[in-house]
């Protein structure tokens, strides 16, 4: 239960969110359990027009539920799942992390919805590379079977598709503020998603070479191809394509694992603290040493299979060795 877990925050006032590293570890047990039922993520593009609107209501389902959390600012689950991000973000990004933490940020989003929407379907991905030359074509900008398209306006509120009237209650950075999903759509940025830079990404021979890459390429195109609030380190999971687009990057992850699958589910590296160019572009806050103490690397500056994994409790915590095999216990799915 969330009412176990230590104090991870603070509300400094009440439009600025102050935040705290937690002071004790929970640590899952869940490299002792096997995986039995591989379900499928699919391509949002290989959905029917009824499974993308069973998503969709699913989204909207954890959007209009009441949070549970206690987290300050937070009014609904969405906002709930949001601020464990928000919460994270100096010690999930330019980090060795950045990739188990957001696959472990993933399984959570996909649990609520099963478990508190009834959600049966697939968790779906936007598979970027197809829409790297046109990416207002693509079909995940439908406005009914898709997330709506571009913003309009001074504030570049999205103005159609399911998610038009959607009130977000965190963010930017660390404020808390009732806002609109905002979406700018930037067609030279999904340019990093395609073939030439994936080549590059996939000839990486070992994890400390790809992190840099992925995070570079693949993960920056669909921020800033979609910009707005998914441009916002800590604040852009309030757009749902936030979801589609990580869960992609995941994928392209395993691939890149599964050429070498014996050696990359063991080859984890990369800094605990992010560079401070990184911390003062992004307008985050620095890490203090409460959370080097808590990470599982022995105060280090090294991500190992040890570190530690939270979402605030949404799931219990994990490590980067639970993580590594997305059909190794803890997960248990495929792409197709």
């Amino acid at each position: 239960m969330v009412s176990s877990l230590p104090t991870l925050f603070t509300f400094a006032t009440a439009a600025s969110l102050v935040i705290a590293a937690p002071q004790v570890q929970q640590r899952s047990n869940t490299t002792s359990t096997s995986c039995s039922t591989v379900t499928q993520r699919k391509s949002w593009t290989a959905l029917t027009n009824d499974e993308k609107k069973a998503y969709l209501d699913a989204e909207l389902c954890l959007m209009n539920l009441p949070a549970t959390a206690g987290f300050p600012g937070a009014q609904t689950r969405w906002d709930d799942l949001q601020f464990a991000h928000i919460n994270s973000t100096n010690v999930v990004h330019d980090v060795g992390g950045f990739l188990p933490w957001h696959r472990l940020f993933m399984y959570t989003h996909l649990n609520m919805l099963q478990t508190e929407c009834n959600y049966t379907g697939v968790q779906p991905y936007w598979e970027e590379l197809l829409d790297s030359d046109n990416l207002t074509a693509s079909a995940i900008f439908d406005t009914e079977y898709g997330f709506g398209g571009d913003g309009n306006g001074t504030n570049e509120c999205i103005i159609d598709g399911p998610f038009a009237n959607v009130t977000l209650h965190l963010g930017p950075i660390y404020e808390v503020t009732d806002h609109c999903i905002s979406r700018s759509l930037n067609s030279n940025a999904i340019k990093w998603a395609n073939q030439t830079y994936l080549d590059v990404v996939f000839a990486a021979q070992n994890y400390s070479a790809a992190w840099p890459l992925f995070s570079s390429w693949p993960h920056t195109a669909g921020h800033a191809a979609i910009s707005g609030v998914m441009l916002d380190v800590t604040c852009s999971p309030g757009d749902p394509i936030f979801f589609l687009h990580h869960t992609n990057l995941d994928r392209l992850w395993w691939e890149w694992q599964a050429q070498d699958l014996p050696t990359r589910l063991t080859d984890m590296t990369g800094q605990n603290v992010p560079t401070a160019e990184y911390i003062a572009e992004m307008g985050i806050y620095n890490v203090t040493d409460s959370w080097l103490d808590y990470d599982g690397d022995n105060g280090g500056n090294m991500t190992t299979l040890n570190h530690t994994l939270s979402v605030l409790g949404l799931v219990p915590n994990a490590t980067v060795a639970d993580v590594m095999d997305i059909q190794g216990g803890l997960l248990c799915y495929e792409y197709v």
